[in-house]
């Protein structure tokens, strides 16, 4: 353990505190803000050097995606593996939570696509949306745990970007290609981010069909409202509680959406996609993502 893992601040931000209670260690995401200058473009030695290094372990397997739907697993475990040797950045990844853990750990890596998208995965194996797992009673909030990793993606743009222009997403069994959980986190596309706008009124606290199906590729969605700046409901076990007898996990997309009330305060808005082969919908809520972050890069920031 490095001189610094001795500090006592920094055993409990590594959920060793004094108390034995186990705390999860958000510190280090807190430590990357206050490096980045309050992401004005002051991007600190251990995010740039994390930042750096995630996309070449990436690209280092790139290759074996298409034929090694375990990738995403392999890059995780080693994630874990490094953390636990006190290295930081956890190579591959920028951040590592709870390593001694994996049953509730997570990590955060860069993805291969796009220059703004993180993945915020399990550090335990779940294969994706469909695992009971992600509904057991003791089962961690994932998409809770993924909503601050947007701070990455605002670093890497170099300033803040209003939560109704971001988005979580895990993909359908079919319109994924790692069988790992991975929420993509990354900005919306302009043209989604204005109908859910034209569609908040309609939306309550119950799953139900948006009025007009979303763009780009016009599929529907079932959605809901939740209040608050932080996610106190889990949407995997919210979705599932609300599927008819038949339907299942698998075929569906999870997307939570930052949003603002009409009053201004802090919500989300959870979508779910379904496989639909009529239509050619393989439930891959990545559609409403865009890569280029377009609508954070072109207000003249």
């Amino acid at each position: 353990m490095t001189q610094a893992w001795h500090n006592p601040a920094c055993m409990v931000a590594a959920g060793q505190g004094e108390s034995g209670r186990r705390v999860r260690r958000g510190s280090y995401r807190m430590r990357l803000a206050m490096g980045l200058g309050v992401l004005a473009g002051a991007v600190s030695p251990v995010f740039a050097a994390g930042m750096q290094a995630s996309p070449h372990a990436w690209h280092e397997h790139a290759h074996h995606k298409k034929h090694n739907p375990n990738v995403l697993w392999h890059l995780i475990s080693k994630c874990r593996a490094s953390a636990l040797r006190v290295g930081y950045p956890p190579h591959p990844c920028v951040e590592v939570d709870d390593p001694m853990h994996p049953a509730e750990g997570y990590g955060v890596l860069k993805d291969l696509a796009g220059r703004y998208q993180y993945l915020v995965m399990p550090l335990a194996r779940i294969t994706g949306i469909e695992s009971p797992l992600l509904l057991a009673p003791a089962a961690p909030n994932y998409f809770a745990d993924a909503w601050p990793a947007r701070l990455y993606v605002e670093a890497a743009l170099h300033h803040r970007v209003p939560r109704d222009q971001l988005a979580l997403v895990v993909n359908s069994i079919d319109g994924r290609s790692q069988n790992q959980l991975h929420i993509h986190v990354d900005c919306i596309k302009p043209s989604v981010h204005q109908a859910l706008l034209d569609m908040r009124a309609s939306l309550t606290t119950q799953w139900q069909p948006l009025p007009r199906p979303l763009p780009p590729n016009g599929h529907h969605y079932v959605a809901r409202w939740v209040d608050g700046a932080t996610l106190s409901v889990n949407p995997f076990k919210s979705l599932a509680a609300s599927l008819p007898a038949g339907d299942r996990m698998a075929l569906h997309s999870l997307i939570a959406v930052g949003a603002y009330a009409a009053d201004g305060k802090p919500g989300f808005i959870l979508l779910s996609g379904r496989v639909n082969k009529r239509t050619g919908d393989v439930g891959s809520g990545d559609e409403l993502h865009d890569l280029s972050c377009a609508i954070a890069t072109s207000h003249g920031h």
